[in-house]
């Protein structure tokens, strides 16, 4: 599993409709796309569950290397270039998936925690206890799904958790889920990817 975002952020008067009625037109073209686990089409708003900034921020895991390739060195990416112009995107490896108990219910929102790997910490210990936090995050009562991945370049722990409520029991930074594509969420591997 391979995690990826990129982060788009917005003037603070941003009609962030735009952005809405974009994924309201395209969101539904990666219903269907080979190697994708899941794709939340993600919104931040200036003054909303605490954010500072308008931000669109898609959250993706992709279960093939192959998907995402395709992906960013295709038309889908492309279009968002176009639009937007080209942002960093972010990868980890995959740690951990799990479904959680809402699995296959429409999230409303979803929380992303990003967390740095202290010099002092074996590696090891550091996303064994990301699999523990994905296992406890996804029996949270609401949880659509949990996932856990790691960027060894930077140190950098990333949590992501779905949510059918707006009132996640986790902390990090809140996201509303505008639209979700998940045609390969059944072939995320559940548990430690390792």
């Amino acid at each position: 599993m391979h995690a990826m975002q990129y982060e788009i952020t917005l003037p603070a008067d941003y009609d962030t409709g735009i952005v809405r009625d974009r994924v309201a037109r395209v969101g539904h073209l990666l219903d269907d796309w080979d190697g994708l686990g899941l794709k939340a089409y993600l919104l931040r708003e200036r003054g909303v569950d605490g954010s500072p900034v308008n931000q669109y921020a898609p959250f993706y895991l992709w279960d093939t290397a192959e998907g995402m390739n395709s992906f960013l060195w295709g038309p889908g990416f492309q279009g968002l270039v176009n639009d937007f112009g080209r942002p960093v995107v972010q990868h980890w490896t995959g740690l951990a998936y799990e479904d959680g108990g809402a699995a296959g219910a429409v999230p409303e929102v979803a929380v992303r925690r990003r967390v740095r790997v202290p010099e002092d910490v074996p590696p090891a210990e550091v996303v064994q206890e990301a699999v523990g936090v994905t296992r406890r995050l996804a029996a949270l009562d609401g949880v659509v799904g949990a996932a856990a991945a790691v960027d060894p370049r930077l140190w950098e722990v990333v949590h992501f958790s779905l949510w059918v409520h707006s009132t996640p029991r986790t902390t990090g930074e809140t996201f509303r889920v505008l639209h979700l594509s998940a045609p390969g969420r059944d072939r995320l591997r559940r548990g430690r990817h390792w």
